[in-house]
């Protein structure tokens, strides 16, 4: 290769990839990567910064619930209660009441067939009066004869008739008031029998023995009914009865605590089926026998307060107190424990948890319930802080240690 060729063989430094660029993407790119990093760093340590606290529920309480002693469980039921049923057997025609119908004592709810027992009242009735009419008769006869017998008792004084004659009607006077005697007996005879057939006429009527509601159907029209329902698919009651107005609560009573209850104490009752409303009772006996398989002892408390709503057979609970509840007793309270209430700012209030977060909530503070205090502001079921509040302000992230 001559010399005037490797002249020509240079290297074309232009081209070449300037070091300086490459150094400054590579240091870019490292601090970009950084600041991900440091940012995800930031944020992993603001999410762990949340305090740990315990929680409680306002709660909505009454004040009756201050004075309590003891608590029972029980059910509602109908001191007076009958399954109505006929005195005699027959098919029933006519039903005039359903479940929920009230009754008046004496009230027809329903009848048999009785048009026999019609029919035959009928004819003691026509009895009576043909027994009367004869009475009519025979005191007319009576009368008749009286004046007869008179006449000749005069005429035998003068000599007039024979003492034969006297003694006929004397005999037939006798006879005439013997006569009005049977049909007087007649007259008895007859309306004792009316009597019987209209008693019997009247067990076909089925009526309510005394002011009631309709519990339970248990037969319709056309089904046999009989007192003893020993014939096949006969029935024995027609319905079911109670008197609301003797309703009571009867509740078992440990009989541990049986020395709490006295008879006469005031009560407060609550029922599964209205739950919102509280109801005044007093103890009105204490049975006086005790149920081995549960060690308890039944109770009975009436009620002060009637409302139609309470129905027999409702679970029932029956807090005894200590003293009367008043009518402000009564009156729900919003209430919260005490050791929730902090002093912010120179206010007292509560931290309200909403969500993550507790919101610092003010509140006013009423009369102590117990050992919880009624408040203002909040509502019941609001979840608030309860420990470390020392540790919490407005805002603070939080995760729940626990509720209570």
């Amino acid at each position: 290769m001559s010399s005037g060729s490797l002249d020509r063989l240079t290297i074309d430094k232009s081209r070449q990839p300037s070091a300086k660029g490459g150094t400054g993407k590579r240091t870019r790119l490292v601090a970009a990567v950084s600041v991900v990093l440091l940012a995800g760093i930031v944020l992993l340590l603001v999410q762990r910064h949340s305090v740990a606290i315990d929680t409680i529920n306002v709660s909505q309480v009454y004040p009756t619930q201050s004075f309590t002693l003891l608590n029972a469980s029980g059910y509602v039921v109908a001191q007076r209660k009958a399954s109505v049923a006929a005195k005699t057997t027959g098919r029933l025609e006519w039903l005039g009441v359903e479940e929920g119908s009230r009754v008046t004592s004496g009230q027809v709810i329903a009848r048999l067939e009785n048009k026999d027992l019609d029919a035959t009242v009928r004819q003691n009735e026509a009895n009576v009066q043909n027994a009367k009419s004869l009475l009519e008769q025979a005191k007319a006869e009576l009368v008749d004869a009286k004046q007869a017998f008179q006449r000749e008792k005069e005429l035998l004084k003068e000599g007039i008739v024979a003492k034969s004659e006297y003694d006929a009607a004397y005999a037939r006077y006798k006879k005439a008031v013997a006569g009005v005697a049977g049909a007087e007996a007649g007259i008895h005879s007859a309306a004792a029998a009316l009597r019987g057939a209209t008693v019997n006429f009247d067990y076909s009527l089925i009526r309510a023995p005394f002011d009631a509601v309709v519990l339970t159907k248990n037969a319709d029209v056309g089904d046999l009914i009989t007192p003893l329902g020993a014939a096949a698919n006969a029935k024995a009651a027609v319905v079911t009865i109670a008197d609301l107005g003797s309703l009571e609560v009867e509740a078992d009573v440990s009989e541990s605590n049986l020395a709490i209850v006295k008879a006469g104490q005031p009560c407060e009752i609550t029922l599964d089926a209205l739950p919102n409303a509280r109801f005044r009772g007093v103890v009105h006996t204490i049975v006086p026998t005790a149920d081995r398989t549960k060690a308890s002892v039944m109770v009975k408390v009436r009620f002060v307060d009637s409302d139609p709503h309470i129905l027999p057979e409702m679970s029932a609970k029956v807090a005894f107190l200590e003293r009367e509840a008043k009518k402000a007793d009564q009156r729900p309270r919003i209430a919260v424990k005490p050791e929730a209430i902090v002093t912010s700012g120179g206010r007292e209030g509560v931290y309200l948890v909403k969500g993550d977060r507790v919101v610092f909530t003010p509140v006013t503070r009423g009369a102590p319930v117990g050992d919880m205090v009624e408040v203002g502001g909040v509502k019941s079921g609001d979840k608030v802080a309860l420990k470390p509040l020392d540790k919490l302000k407005d805002g603070s992230r939080v995760s729940l240690a626990g509720d209570k």
